[in-house]
C-alpha cells in the first residue's frame, strides 16, 4: 500500500480494520486512477493502452522513470532529477518531432529514438 499516497490515517483505517473499501473510494484516495463500470473495463484499458502506445516510447520511459524516482527522493532532488530526465530528451529525435509536430498542428510520427 503507499501510505504515501492515501495518506497515514487512511492507511491505518484500512489495514487495522481489515474493511474493503469500494473502488470509488479507491479512486478519491488515489490507489487507482480511474473507475469504470465491469462491462466496460477492458475496453478504457486497451483504449489507455493505445494512446500510450502511441507516443514516444522513450518520453514515456523518461516519463514513468521520474514519476517512480519521485517516491524515492526529496522534493529538492526530485526537482533536479526531472530536470536532467527533461534535458536528456533534447538528444532524441522524438523530441525533435514532437515539437516540430505540434507546431505544423499535426500527429506525430515518433520512431523511438
Amino acid at each position: 500500500m503507499q501510505v504515501k499516497a492515501i495518506g497515514k490515517s487512511k492507511a491505518m483505517e484500512m489495514v487495522i480494520s481489515g474493511e474493503p473499501i469500494s473502488a470509488e473510494e479507491a479512486e478519491r484516495a488515489g490507489l487507482v486512477s480511474k473507475v469504470f463500470p465491469p462491462e466496460d473495463l477492458v475496453h478504457q484499458a486497451i483504449k489507455l493502452g493505445e494512446k500510450i502506445s502511441s507516443l514516444s516510447k522513450v518520453s514515456v520511459s523518461i516519463a514513468k522513470e521520474a514519476i517512480n524516482s519521485s517516491y524515492e527522493l526529496s522534493l529538492s532532488e526530485g526537482i533536479h532529477f526531472e530536470k536532467r530526465l527533461f534535458h536528456s530528451t533534447f538528444a532524441t529525435e522524438d523530441r525533435k518531432e514532437g515539437m516540430t509536430a505540434f507546431i505544423e498542428k499535426r500527429k506525430a510520427n515518433f520512431k523511438d529514438c
